[in-house]
């Protein structure tokens, strides 16, 4: 009598091949998703109210809103000469990622340009 061949089902082949290979499912998944909105809930608390990724804007008296972009801008146009970053850092009140964001999309649009290391002018033309 020849032993006969045990029938495996299909479920219990994927189940092997995603524990062999070590293949993330729904359910792994969905356990870091939860982490991780855990940690941007415990970031954002932080971080404190009024605080937005994007842009960090500044009210002024008229009701409109200013952009870092705008206010980094406009204290680089002021200074003729240039201007680095601690100075734009102590002239918008900003923090040091703010500032060199700004400068980098502002370079970036070609409205400012480095005049030497460090030293930011207006862009001509």
């Amino acid at each position: 009598m020849k032993k006969q061949a045990k029938s495996y089902s299909f479920d219990a082949m994927v189940r092997f091949f995603i524990r062999s290979y070590q293949i993330p499912t729904k359910r792994d998944i969905d356990k870091v998703m939860a982490k991780l909105d855990k940690l941007e809930k415990t970031i954002a608390s932080l971080k404190g109210p009024g605080y937005t990724r994007a842009k960090i804007q500044k009210k002024t008296s008229t009701g409109s809103t200013i952009t870092t972009i705008d206010t980094v801008l406009g204290i680089i146009k002021r200074h003729r000469n240039g201007v680095d970053i601690p100075t734009i850092k102590d002239k918008s009140g900003f923090d040091d990622k703010a500032v060199r964001n700004a400068i980098f999309r502002l370079a970036k649009q070609n409205k400012i340009i480095r005049k030497s290391r460090g030293i930011y002018t207006v862009a001509t033309g």
